[in-house]
């Protein structure tokens, strides 16, 4: 029963919170006292440690609220159930994540719960639908700055140097989800996150440095958002966005936390959500109006113009373009966070190609799609794919079904790589517009070539 104990998480909470005897040992007796007497009336014997030691999970919450009682008061925090290392139920509550987090202890619990959930492929997560209330809670608690600041500084465990190490590792996902598609490394960056957050944001450190990490590890959540999007996870996505959206905050970067209330826009259009999605694009650029940051206010008004043409509001969709144009215009190179550093002409021009095909001005997006796929580069492949979709819309709208044919064959055969739930999705719009063109020949000689690719199979499940 007292063997090597597997549980090495309990292990360093108890030896930092000093139940350790005069060997350096652990002392499993005074660990069940301080126990017992958190819990109020049970008492525990050193042969309940040795199985908390051992990995056992107490299955009465109680037991476990009076665990974490006890290290809570020799380390003078809160501490987090997760915190314990017992393995957690693979349930989880339907509606974990979708509350913009109070204070900034409470944003890194409800992360780690995610990540936990997420990788035990909890069936509540699995198929958890978006809910609209939840985007505009959020919005509005961003936009009033609810949220508690951090407890008092420490002296410093960690170090910019863990700043620098998330971020590179942020920066390899990326480039991974980009080229290959969220669903491509999705579980290899959680299983990443769930490792490291709650190690870093929980330790004492300098208040500069915790900020950093929190903006840090925002991003990197905010990359898990956009993965779980892509590949079609999209409750679960929500939930990632929210608590990177409280993330950022508690770091005091408004220009990112404004930049993923942007994105939070762009999943909502995505799923029909186009008065939402326009609500929080004009949240993004109303939150960071004093910044004065063109790029960024260029992206925002491109979200916002992308939702205002999928309901056909022309007049509104053509100023918002019109506002993307202008400040992206007054734009400085290597102005702003280095983040958005990819939001370029082509990229630009991608936005105005999807708004004026879904405001059925086939010749404008023609243009600008030629143009953004002449100036994007190479390695940029979903971008790509979505602009050539985009472009193949255009022209089959236009009449020009053999050529809207021949850009799809060629994006198809680009993207062969891309595991996107996303991609699915404008393989699913140029499918609906090839059907008014069933009985011409070209388009059968195109289903039958592409027919056992993987983007051509709808996506199952999809919301």
């Amino acid at each position: 029963m007292c063997g090597v104990p597997t549980n090495e998480r309990l292990v360093r909470l108890m030896t930092e919170a000093g139940f350790v005897d005069d060997n350096g040992d652990l002392s499993r007796k005074r660990f069940a006292r301080e126990v017992s007497t958190a819990a109020g009336g049970k008492t525990y014997s050193h042969t309940y440690v040795a199985r908390w030691l051992s990995n056992a999970r107490p299955r009465d919450d109680a037991t476990r609220a009076a665990i974490r009682e006890a290290l809570g008061v020799h380390l003078g925090r809160v501490v987090a159930e997760d915190e314990l290392g017992f393995a957690m139920p693979d349930t989880a509550s339907s509606d974990l994540g979708l509350a913009y987090p109070d204070r900034p202890e409470t944003g890194v619990s409800t992360v780690v719960e995610l990540l936990v959930a997420d990788l035990a492929d909890a069936s509540a997560l699995r198929r958890a639908p978006t809910s609209s209330s939840a985007w505009n809670d959020a919005s509005l608690a961003w936009l009033v700055s609810s949220q508690k600041p951090f407890g008092e500084a420490k002296p410093g465990k960690i170090g910019l140097a863990d700043v620098e190490r998330l971020r590179a590792m942020r920066t390899t996902f990326d480039r991974l989800d980009g080229s290959f598609g969220g669903d491509h490394a999705r579980g290899a960056l959680v299983h990443y996150l769930r490792g490291e957050l709650p190690r870093l944001l929980r330790a004492d450190g300098q208040s500069e440095v915790r900020k950093a990490l929190f903006v840090a590890a925002g991003e990197a959540t905010q990359l898990a958002a956009w993965m779980s999007y892509d590949s079609g996870r999209h409750g679960l996505a929500q939930r990632y966005f929210i608590q990177a959206l409280g993330l950022a905050d508690a770091g005091g970067d408004r220009l990112l936390a404004a930049s993923i209330l942007d994105a939070m826009s762009h999943q909502a259009s995505f799923l029909g959500k186009y008065r939402e999605s326009a609500h929080m694009a004009r949240a993004a650029r109303l939150g960071t109006e004093s910044a004065g940051v063109p790029i960024l206010t260029s992206h925002f008004y491109a979200m916002e113009a992308r939702a205002l043409a999928r309901t056909g509001d022309a007049a509104d969709c053509d100023r918002a373009m019109t506002g993307a144009v202008e400040h992206f215009e007054r734009a400085v190179d290597g102005e702003g966070p280095e983040w958005i550093s990819y939001f370029d002409a082509s990229e630009l021009a991608a936005e105005m190609a999807h708004c004026n095909r879904d405001l059925g001005r086939p010749d404008q997006a023609i243009e600008y799609a030629t143009q953004a796929l002449g100036a994007a580069p190479e390695e940029s492949i979903r971008s790509n794919f979505f602009v050539a979709m985009v472009l193949a819309d255009a022209h089959v709208d236009r009449g020009d079904i053999e050529e809207g044919v021949r850009v799809a064959e060629q994006a198809f055969s680009a993207g062969d790589a891309l595991q996107s739930a996303r991609c699915q999705g404008y393989v699913g719009e140029f499918r609906e517009r090839l059907l008014r063109h069933r009985t011409s020949p070209v388009v059968r000689e195109f289903a039958s070539t592409v027919r056992g690719h993987h983007l051509w199979t709808p996506p199952s499940g999809a919301q």
